[in-house]
């Protein structure tokens, strides 16, 4: 079969957002877990009941962010060049965040003096938080455009600093990351605990759940009623050779919204990512976690492809020249790029979801303090 270039653009833009909400699902919960590690783990076997739920899956689950950022390298490239260059110091700070995981989870058990393991809990919290934070900050920024602009030769330059991304908007953007991804942590930690761990992650199910649920709208109400979005007035045909320059855009009040009213199944992301936390916090409250969990996984596809669905076609807006935004049709790689990497995915990515689906199936069940102390020794 031999899929047309602009189906093969299109087919992309969908793998990188499945990438993206598999990253969120799976090492999102882990975050959660990290976020929530402080809070709720009064002593040393219930942290390290906590850190045993996400343990022996952490690594795995962080591969879909490695994966996703692969994706973008070699789909999008001039989106990776732009972005990774503009929002380098912010990128860095999660890059340096993400180090203490691996760290906390190989040597926070090697010694069993308490000021040892508190500073490696603090490793855990922060390389979870600023992340999910610092996720949900970029998409609020990625929302009212970057301050970058394109030179004939196509060569990106960033006019901003980092202290101008935390912006209010987008720090309200990276409260909804922050509050979906605990929220995923606790229903998780419901799921695989018992006693005080799990009536404690039910009560963190619903803080979370509620404040999930007001941001996001929050967040809606003012994209709708304080930023313009990016609108395309000219462009060329989306199988033509990629141009960037080639485009005129438009920043215009309402604009993010033109996709929902052009096809309003669309707005399905918007509601499910409303619903999804309603239904787990009702779920966890009538003590059915694994439902709970199945709700905030929809709620995080939702939510994510809420952002997609409304920034479509663009990628990365630019707010100081709009006409070098870059867009799904005009930022991506060959059409044989696209198409060697489409066969790829579609060969490994069921192996890589069978296994990983083999793998929590052999380490299912409840975490227990009697398990850490007579089973467990690495974490």
């Amino acid at each position: 079969m031999i899929l047309d270039y602009e189906t093969l653009k299109l087919i992309w833009w969908l793998f990188v957002g499945v990438l993206l909400v598999g990253f969120a699902i799976t090492d999102g919960m882990d975050m959660g877990v990290g976020n929530l590690l402080l809070l709720m783990g009064r002593s040393d076997d219930e942290r390290r009941v906590m850190i045993n739920t996400v343990g022996p899956h952490w690594d795995g689950n962080q591969v879909w962010l490695v994966t996703a950022g692969g994706a973008l390298f070699a789909a999008w490239p001039a989106v990776y060049a732009a972005a990774f260059s503009g929002l380098y110091f912010a990128m860095l700070l999660v890059l340096f965040a993400l180090f203490f995981r691996p760290l906390a989870f190989d040597y926070r058990s090697k010694f069993t003096d308490p000021r040892w393991r508190r500073m490696w809990d603090w490793g855990l919290f922060i390389g979870s938080a600023v992340p999910a934070l610092v996720f949900g900050v970029a998409f609020g920024n990625l929302l009212q455009g970057v301050p970058f602009h394109l030179d004939e030769f196509l060569r990106p330059y960033y006019t901003g600093s980092f202290w101008t991304l935390l912006n209010p908007f987008a720090l309200l953007a990276g409260l909804v990351s922050f509050a979906m991804l605990t929220l995923h942590g606790a229903i998780w930690l419901q799921m695989r605990t018992e006693g005080v761990l799990a009536q404690r992650a039910r009560s963190w199910v619903r803080v979370m759940g509620l404040v999930t649920l007001v941001s996001f709208i929050a967040a809606g109400i003012w994209l709708a009623l304080g930023h313009e979005g990016f609108r395309i007035l000219k462009a060329p045909p989306p199988d033509a050779i990629p141009n960037p320059l080639g485009k005129t855009v438009a920043i215009v009040a309402g604009a993010w919204f033109d996709n929902y009213k052009a096809l309003p199944w669309t707005l399905a992301f918007p509601l499910l990512g409303i619903v999804g936390p309603v239904l787990a916090i009702l779920f966890s409250k009538g003590n059915r976690p694994g439902l709970g969990f199945a709700a905030s996984a929809f709620g995080i596809l939702g939510i994510v492809f809420t952002a997609a669905v409304s920034m479509f076609p663009f990628i990365l807006p630019s707010s100081t020249n709009p006409g070098s935004s870059l867009t799904v049709w005009d930022a991506v790689s060959s059409q044989r790029t696209l198409t060697v990497m489409f066969w790829a995915v579609v060969i490994l990515l069921p192996i890589v979801i069978a296994y990983t689906s083999w793998n929590y199936y052999k380490m299912w069940g409840k975490v227990t303090t009697k398990d850490v102390q007579e089973r467990f020794s690495a974490y």
